[in-house]
């Protein structure tokens, strides 16, 4: 006869035998957004120019490279001058420092190993440096930074084909000396335009940004949410895939409703404090966490770390959700703009001594506020 205790046992529905433990996968997925100025700056100011400045020693060599148009602050428009922003760059000359000839050496050997020949090639390295400045004001005469991009503490070594011979290697500088600085220095320019304006736009931009991030979704095939919270998630995705940093982000907010409305009911589902229910809502918390963080809500973002931190399941992912919370709140308050989801049309910013621009109902409607 079998005991009470395992007769009441076999009695039990299945799916709450089963719901004792639950397993959570990480389910990625990707998301687009508009990065704000990390730099606090009016946010009416849209356009810039550059101008860049050669010695006379050097100017030869970009006659024909154009390095102002190197430099590209994304979300911004360029004007040949008298932008909001005011970017000036001075090369200066690239000079050679040393000379030295290096040796190699390359022995060939018969099939038994025995050395048969050596070969010697020479080339040439020449120690060389270059320095550039960069001043960032705006038309008003605010300087943002002004500081060196590269400096002659900075020593570089150019390196010469081989030759067989040493004496052509020991001249090879000498007698190529136009076109080795011309590559040199247009190498050195190219370098420094490009890493000023993924500066300036990190600084001050409104880049496309395109991320890969995770939900907690459950795993355990004969537990009774398993489907619907792969549904949820399936759907979450779809959305989010289909948003890009052009869309308004009330639309998708609209679309996102029934996501979070399922993982909401999650935690009044499995409201106890085993450990299967507070791994549970745990996941919901984090779902939510991550969802309004792209959602560009801080405030609910926030809510939902501070209901994983008393869940008491990983609770230490509150505080990290609740400092990207604050730093986002942060970031919008600084740029002045409560969203990274908007569209550019760089042609219509005009720079301030251009004719304002005439602002419509749908401009407008593209900035939020909490």
């Amino acid at each position: 006869m079998l005991k009470p205790s395992l007769l009441l046992l076999l009695l039990l529905p299945v799916g709450v035998i089963a719901q004792k433990n639950v397993d959570l996968d990480k389910f990625g997925f990707s998301v687009q957004y508009r990065s704000l100025p990390n730099v606090k700056i009016d946010s009416s100011y849209r356009t810039y120019n550059v101008e860049v400045e050669s010695t006379k020693l050097m100017s030869s060599f970009t006659k024909d490279l154009f390095p102002e148009r190197m430099v590209v602050i994304e979300g911004w428009r360029k004007l040949t001058k008298d932008g909001h922003l005011q970017i000036k760059v001075s090369c200066d000359d690239l000079l050679p420092e040393s000379f030295t000839t290096k040796e190699r050496t390359e022995v060939t050997k018969d099939k038994n190993g025995v050395i048969t020949g050596t070969k010697y090639f020479y080339s040439q390295e020449v120690t060389y440096t270059f320095a550039a400045n960069a001043i960032v004001s705006d038309y008003k005469g605010v300087v943002y930074y002004d500081e060196m991009l590269v400096n002659r503490n900075n020593k570089q070594v150019y390196r010469s084909p081989e030759f067989p011979i040493k004496a052509v290697a020991e001249a090879y500088f000498m007698v190529n000396s136009m076109k080795v600085t011309n590559d040199l220095y247009r190498m050195q320019v190219t370098r420094v335009m490009q890493n000023l304006g993924s500066r300036l736009t990190s600084d001050f931009g409104y880049n496309a940004v395109t991320v890969n991030d995770y939900m907690w979704i459950i795993d355990s095939r004969k537990h009774q949410e398993y489907t619907n919270h792969r549904k949820a998630f399936q759907q979450m995705n779809g959305i989010l895939f289909g948003m890009n940093a052009d869309t308004p982000i009330e639309t998708v907010r609209e679309q996102m409703k029934p996501v979070i409305a399922y993982f909401e009911s999650i935690k009044k589902k499995y409201p106890s404090t085993s450990k299967h229910d507070r791994k549970i809502r745990y996941a919901s918390f984090f779902n939510l966490a991550v969802l309004y963080y792209y959602l560009d809500d801080p405030q609910n973002m926030i809510n939902q770390a501070n209901g994983l931190v008393l869940n008491d399941f990983d609770s230490k992912d509150g505080k990290v959700f609740e400092y990207s919370a604050l730093n986002l709140k942060n970031q919008f308050q600084q740029a002045n703009i409560y969203t990274r989801h908007f569209p550019i049309n760089i042609n219509s910013f005009k720079g301030p001594y251009e004719n304002a621009p005439v602002v419509t109902t749908n401009q407008v409607s593209t900035w939020y506020d909490y």
